[in-house]
């Protein structure tokens, strides 16, 4: 299968390899490692689902190694690694890269949203139309879904990553910006995330 390429749009799907003990570390310490390690599966799982039929070139960050062999197929979608000190510089990193090469409009998502879907993200480049900037705002104060067609480097500079200063900050650094703001979605990071999904509810203790 061809690798195929479209220049407008780009798709940065932010992942971390799923490794025992490296993923989801504060579900972990409730529910322990290799649970964690189980609904991180599901959740990559998922975002493969969502994103693999999208008209849109596609790139799967890895955190820590490039895997060639896992649920990411190569003819789909392009592997690269993470590059930089925080998130913030490895998203700025990876938003440059996709501008450098030519696309028009880049969304970044990452692979722990579990009620992020296909449509949303549609949504999100089609958005772009009309908007500088689209934002799928998280239920903590983050965000699962960034959209731009211009590098700028303010709204990756000076935050506190897993905060929930994250979107109020990033927000202040647009405000002359024309910015739209998607649903608002619930990550899944710490064990009451869990509650609200079906396919969750064996992790739950009773």
């Amino acid at each position: 299968m061809t690798l195929e390429e479209n220049k407008d749009r780009l798709l940065l799907i932010f992942t971390r390899n799923p490794k025992l003990g490296k993923c989801k570390t504060r579900l972990a310490a409730t529910i322990g490692d290799q649970a964690a390690l189980d609904i991180y599966m599901i959740l990559l799982r998922h975002t493969a689902e969502i994103t693999k039929g999208l008209n849109c070139s596609k790139e799967v960050y890895y955190s820590e190694e490039v895997s060639e062999n896992d649920l990411w197929d190569k003819g789909n979608y392009a592997k690269q690694l993470q590059e930089g000190n925080d998130l913030g510089e490895r998203m700025y990193n990876a938003f440059k890269s996709g501008f450098k090469r030519g696309y028009k409009k880049i969304i970044i998502i990452g692979s722990d949203i579990y009620d992020l879907n296909s449509e949303t993200i549609d949504e999100a480049f089609a958005e772009m139309e009309n908007a500088d900037f689209v934002i799928g705002p998280a239920a903590d104060g983050g965000y699962y879904l960034m959209g731009m067609k211009a590098l700028n480097n303010d709204i990756f500079l000076n935050k506190n990553w897993g905060t929930e200063t994250v979107l109020e900050d990033t927000l202040n650094n647009l405000n002359h910006k024309k910015v739209k703001l998607l649903q608002i979605k619930n990550d899944i990071d710490v064990y009451e995330d869990l509650k609200e999904f079906d396919i969750f509810q064996s992790f739950v203790k009773i």
